[in-house]
């Protein structure tokens, strides 16, 4: 279907004069949502109320008075003579809540208030109507709290005094106001609710606005619904991991002096014993060129280091990927570069989401490291029901267990010519992937690094 252009401006400019009335808060639209379908019902309820319960007892009441009137117009037309007449009506008065007067030789007088509000007045008129067979007339106002009404007979005029409580259920302002000020109680203990829960996300906003200004309040203490809940303890952990993550690259920093100091100091004796005067031969300074060059090589994979560390991982996308292929690529380069493989283990076809190039990287650290503190090393594949487990084992000096957990924040440079970052970019890699890592002995008799990641 193709939607039509002129529509769409149409309702965009009926919206716009709605966007401007409704409330822009979130505690204003909430209580706008509670207080509508209130509103709504209320007056349903109103509506069916008034037009079948109301109308039902009026039209019963209305027959119900219809058929005493009848009763006694019937009788005093039965009897003629003036006295029993008298007291035809002052006993009728008596036993009935009516008053009954006869005006002899009277004509019927159409004065006075004959429609008042609600059903209650066409039911009143239809009911004599169809009960009395005679001209009539009804008075709503002639005396106070009380309807008359005036029947026209062949001698006179009978006028019949009814009570408004006769025809009334009670004043239907009451049922208004009990409907709407319960409605309002409604409305009141709602806002005090949503109240709460707008705190919480009020201030779940502030801190999350002062955290991006730099001012770091803490933690903030969960409350309100599960939701808000949830949201207020997903950003204390993303509160924590970026205050972490800038720690970590602060280390680097502060690093970077103290591992490039010693090649660079290297690098300026090497320039400082260098032959000023005289004949100089090249093979005579060629191992101190050597020397320089291997110094800056140092540095060169200082800094790559570094870079590599501090560019991190973020905009590769987890793509599905067979671990065990990626696994035998990085076994393959390492028996390139030197290293001694001996068994890669764990079946074909494991795949997760993950991003191929920077686990690949982080692989490729261990790696380098078992092979440049051990020479041998073995990798293996385990597949669980949530989670998939690698291990990098080497066979070489292996780690105290005392210091694995500072080896694994250190910013310091190795000393076999690395930078010590490797673990800690490994680290940051599992970590991004929501996995985790941990050192253990080998049973090589060196360092075994554990991977866990999430399926």
């Amino acid at each position: 279907m193709f939607s039509n252009p002129g529509s769409e401006d149409r309702w965009g400019r009926l919206d716009r004069p709605l966007r401007r009335v409704l409330p822009r808060s979130l505690l204003g639209r909430s209580m706008l949502i509670v207080l509508t379908p209130l509103l709504v019902t209320q007056a349903i309820v109103l509506i069916l109320f008034y037009g079948t319960y109301l109308n039902v007892v009026s039209r019963r009441l209305s027959d119900g008075i219809t058929g005493e009137v009848s009763l006694v117009m019937s009788m005093l037309e039965r009897t003629p003579e003036q006295d029993r007449r008298e007291a035809l009506l002052r006993d009728a008065s008596a036993r009935t809540q009516l008053e009954f007067v006869f005006h002899p030789k009277a004509t019927l007088s159409r004065e006075g208030t004959n429609h008042v509000l609600g059903p209650i007045d066409d039911d009143f008129e239809r009911a004599l109507h169809q009960g009395l067979g005679r001209p009539f007339f009804v008075d709503w106002s002639a005396v106070p709290e009380t309807v008359r009404v005036s029947i026209a007979l062949p001698d006179g005029v009978l006028d019949v005094l009814t009570p408004h409580k006769r025809l009334s259920i009670g004043p239907i302002w009451m049922f208004v106001a009990w409907a709407f000020s319960s409605s309002a109680l409604l409305f009141i203990i709602a806002a005090l609710f949503m109240r709460n829960q707008v705190r919480a996300i009020r201030r779940l906003a502030q801190a999350a606005e002062l955290f991006g200004l730099g001012r770091d309040e803490g933690a903030i203490r969960p409350q309100g619904a599960r939701e808000v809940r949830q949201a207020a303890i997903a950003f204390n952990r993303m509160q924590d991991r970026v205050n972490r993550f800038v720690a970590q690259r602060t280390a680097v920093l502060a690093g970077v002096s103290h591992d490039l100091r010693t090649p660079l100091t290297r690098l300026r004796l090497s320039m400082a014993m260098l032959p000023t005067k005289g004949r100089i031969q090249a093979e005579d300074i060629q191992p101190d060129i050597q020397d320089m060059v291997t110094d800056i090589e140092d540095m060169e994979r200082l800094i790559g280091s570094y870079l590599s560390f501090a560019r991190g991982e973020g905009s590769e996308r987890p793509v599905p990927t067979d671990l065990r292929s990626l696994i035998d690529e990085v076994a393959v380069a390492a028996k390139r570069a030197g290293g001694q493989v001996l068994g890669v283990e764990g079946r074909e076809g494991i795949e997760i989401p993950v991003r191929p190039d920077a686990l690949k990287r982080a692989l490729t650290n261990l790696a380098d490291n078992a092979r440049r503190h051990g020479g041998a090393m073995r990798i293996s594949l385990w597949e669980g029901e949530r989670r998939v487990e690698i291990t990098v084992e080497d066979n070489g000096p292996g780690i105290p267990p005392d210091q694995r957990e500072t080896i694994l924040h250190s910013a310091r440079s190795g000393s076999n010519g690395g930078s010590g970052l490797g673990l800690t970019i490994v680290r940051d890699i599992i970590h991004a992937h929501g996995g985790t890592i941990r050192l253990l002995e080998s049973p090589l008799g060196g360092l075994g690094v554990l991977l866990s990641l999430p399926k």
